[in-house]
């Protein structure tokens, strides 16, 4: 088995107990002014910054950016179909009432509407030129804190967006042309918000509702 290569960690500011405050107030600051919206302005997005936001993850997980429309119509048919299925079907009354309350249905005209869409996709193995598989292990958990970074990136660089998981979602395979051992994680819908765009008001838990501190 090929050890891993191990190299320096980057330079990192030392910062004093008051800098970290600051830095992790700032951040919260931030990050408390980012809302999912559902209604996206069509205002294009340059390619550089999706691309700047992608640059902030490694594998196990591939990223495909789709700004073409005639895909991105194709990917509105194939989810709209697996929605309504869910919709009419397989969705729990407890669900459908929770989601009535958001003004949601089985309609997702933000998948056209919106500049760009990104779908995520987990790699549980990687297969080598010899066509041996290599497993990646918690690639699963690897993917989900990854997607979290894209979302915080898109938000920082002043753009919203959206988490969409149609399910399944085997369908974005075919469409985007990615290979079986491919298994779609979500798909991020990313742009400016529509002029107007309304969120649920919803309130934040306080920290002690959500953290424990154990100190020692």
């Amino acid at each position: 088995m090929s050890q891993p290569k191990f190299v320096p960690l980057p330079p990192r500011e030392v910062l004093d107990a008051d800098e970290l405050k600051a830095r992790a107030a700032s951040f919260q600051a931030q990050m408390a002014t980012r809302r999912t919206v559902r209604q996206f302005s069509d205002r294009p997005v340059p390619r550089e910054v999706v691309a700047q936001c992608i640059r902030t993850n490694l594998q196990p997980w591939h990223f495909v950016a789709v700004g073409d429309p005639r895909l991105k119509h194709e990917i509105r048919v194939a989810a709209e179909e697996e929605e309504r299925e869910f919709y009419e079907q397989r969705a729990p009354n407890e669900w459908l009432e929770a989601l009535a309350a958001l003004g949601t249905d089985a309609n997702k005209p933000f998948l056209e509407k919106a500049p760009w869409l990104i779908a995520i996709f987990s790699q549980p193995y990687r297969i080598l030129p010899d066509g041996r598989r290599v497993k990646h292990y918690y690639a699963t958990e690897s993917v989900g804190i990854a997607t979290g970074f894209l979302i915080a990136s898109i938000h920082l660089a002043g753009l919203a967006s959206l988490t969409h998981t149609p399910s399944p979602m085997g369908f974005l395979n075919k469409i985007l042309d990615r290979p079986a051992h491919e298994k779609p994680f979500l798909l991020l819908v990313v742009g400016y918000p529509a002029e107007n765009s309304l969120v649920p008001d919803l309130g934040r838990k306080p920290l002690a509702e959500i953290s424990t501190f154990i100190s020692g």
